[in-house]
């Protein structure tokens, strides 16, 4: 029996708010997203001094599927031509479970006031006993729905 390790989950969210304005928030407005989203409990810069640098690392607190979660993430790539993000995670609970952990978001433009938010998680369990991080996937997207309210209501 062949059990794989690594996969990629997806999730497409479409919201009522310009794409542009969307991704403007994760591009040059990140470390504002914990006052905006209960469910991000705290977080820091750990390495470097500017939160959208790909040399950056923060330390985040989450609240994931009832529990506290704790990782390290920093910002692969950045795209805003294409409106694409991608952000590594590791260490502390990705660490225990996950040898590479990546979200890769693309935001595509509807219209002038609606856009498509498609997030996917690409992974690599440690084990056969690790569970598929769709409590992740969930996370994110009541992560992208928090921050879209907070954008039409601005």
């Amino acid at each position: 029996m062949v059990v794989l390790l690594s996969g990629k989950i997806t999730i497409e969210v479409v919201i009522q708010v310009a794409a542009s304005k969307f991704f403007d928030v994760l591009a040059k407005q990140f470390h504002n997203v914990p006052n905006i989203c209960e469910r991000i409990h705290g977080s820091k810069l750990y390495e470097g001094d500017d939160w959208h640098s790909t040399d950056s690392v923060k330390h985040w607190t989450l609240l994931i599927d009832g529990k506290v979660k704790t990782l390290k993430e920093r910002i692969e790539a950045i795209d805003e031509e294409n409106k694409s993000i991608i952000y590594q995670a590791f260490d502390d609970d990705i660490s225990e479970h996950y040898k590479v952990f990546r979200s890769i978001l693309q935001v595509n433009e509807k219209n002038d006031e609606c856009a498509c938010i498609n997030w996917t998680i690409e992974y690599e369990k440690i084990n056969e006993n690790v569970e598929t991080p769709y409590a992740y996937l969930d996370f994110i997207e009541k992560t992208t729905k928090d921050i879209a309210d907070h954008v039409l209501k601005a």
